[in-house]
């Protein structure tokens, strides 16, 4: 009994690390800021999130929502752009149709990792006031981050 309840606040608590936590912007390495303002000069306004041990930019570029993932010695490491849920590429959409029927797909976005160029697509899916993520790859298939 013990060690189950010693499971479960494990759980508990690394279940809370996951998620981001908003930062002000003096709290992010300057070599993040920097990446991100060369990367994205036209940009003024960022709102930043600390996600494990990166460091997340959420801003709009254009009417674009995006964000970016920088380690803490400003290597950019991947790029999100929100996209309309109908903008998926077919086969996604085939696959929340086929898998995530029970679901409203409430957001979309195109993932793009920095180093590798790899696209994947994230689908959040809601059911019964509860959301989550699902990855998946171009052809559909699900992916893991």
């Amino acid at each position: 009994m013990k060690t189950a309840f010693l499971t479960l606040v494990a759980a508990l608590l690394l279940t809370g690390a996951a998620y981001a936590q908003k930062v002000k912007a003096a709290q992010v390495p300057a070599e993040a800021v920097a990446t991100f303002k060369k990367t994205f000069p036209t940009v003024k306004t960022v709102q930043w999130e600390k996600e494990g041990a990166d460091f997340e930019a959420g801003f709009n570029l254009g009417k674009t929502e995006m964000s970016a993932v920088f380690t803490a010695v400003g290597v950019l490491k991947e790029t999100e752009t929100e996209m309309a849920v109908s903008q998926l590429p077919a086969p996604v959409q085939k696959a929340l149709a086929a898998n995530y029927k029970a679901f409203k797909i409430t957001e979309a976005a195109k993932i793009v990792a920095a180093a590798t160029g790899l696209t994947t697509h994230e689908a959040e899916v809601a059911q019964g006031g509860k959301h989550r993520d699902v990855l998946f790859n171009a052809d559909g298939t699900e992916a893991r981050k």
